[in-house]
């Protein structure tokens, strides 16, 4: 008997179609070999992921290394899934684009969020699960 995996890859559509439908994701980056997790609300545009931050350590983080990931995910009743993202971040300099995406992304927590960061994203890779019960172990000896 043949028994359906439950985590099933994600085609490069379906990954960037959930990351697009998720209202809040986490950059990863890692600085002096340290790794550091940020969570923000974030736009999909693209191929890009972009982001609102205040000055602080997420503007740092990206300044320092460009390369990052992000993570979103989500789940409803028995499913799951979760996108990872990785690829260059950087500061929006150009003010009619930063005002552009002020006006499409709001902070979701009381906050001044004057510096907006694009992820350019160059590999996406997605999972779904299928939660229940941990099945036996499959021993084929004694």
């Amino acid at each position: 008997m043949t028994q359906q995996s439950p985590v099933t890859r994600l085609s490069e559509a379906e990954a960037w179609e959930l990351l697009r439908s998720s209202p809040v994701g986490r950059l990863a980056t890692v600085i002096n070999r340290q790794p550091d997790v940020f969570p923000v609300n974030f736009v999909v545009e693209g191929t890009s992921v972009i982001f609102r931050t205040a000055e602080g350590s997420k503007l740092l983080q990206v300044t320092v290394n460009e390369r990052v990931a992000f993570q979103a995910d989500g789940w409803v009743t028995d499913t799951g899934w979760s996108v990872v993202a990785k690829g260059t971040a950087a500061e929006v300099d150009d003010p009619a684009e930063r005002d552009r995406i002020e006006q499409l992304l709001h902070p979701w927590v009381a906050s001044v969020e004057t510096h907006v960061v694009r992820i350019d994203v160059d590999e996406i890779d997605g999972r779904r699960f299928v939660f229940g019960e941990e099945p036996e172990p499959d021993y084929t000896g004694g």
